[in-house]
């Protein structure tokens, strides 16, 4: 179970960067198009680690529900400290009672397994 969550841990960072990475950097008057080819790029390889990820989670009897949540906690995981240290933006309180309501989803998810 640890190999298909560390791809996922993989593919969301990939997937941040891909989201927010054209921000950092290229220019702000760089053409949309390459923003979007740039990130396009970088999105293959978070479908090539994401897809891995669901089908080992699928094959391990994982409800597709469950998966989501997962991912969705792995999405907070991984963007809190990218937006913290790429981005230098302050961190905020709210971010704990997102995970805590995240947390809560996880519970109610998992909890018939």
């Amino acid at each position: 179970m640890l190999f298909p969550l560390l791809l996922l841990i993989f593919a969301n960072c990939f997937m941040t960067l891909a989201w927010y990475g054209h921000l950092k950097f290229l220019p702000h008057d760089a053409p949309l198009w390459h923003a979007i080819l740039l990130s396009w790029v970088i999105a293959l390889f978070e479908y090539s680690l994401m897809i891995p990820a669901t089908r080992l989670l699928a094959q391990q009897d994982w409800a597709v529900g469950q998966m989501k949540i997962t991912q969705e906690v792995v999405t907070l995981l991984v963007f809190i400290p990218f937006m913290l240290l790429m981005f230098k933006q302050p961190f905020k309180l709210d971010y704990i009672w997102a995970g805590l309501c995240l947390l809560g989803c996880v519970y109610f998810v998992f909890r018939s397994q």
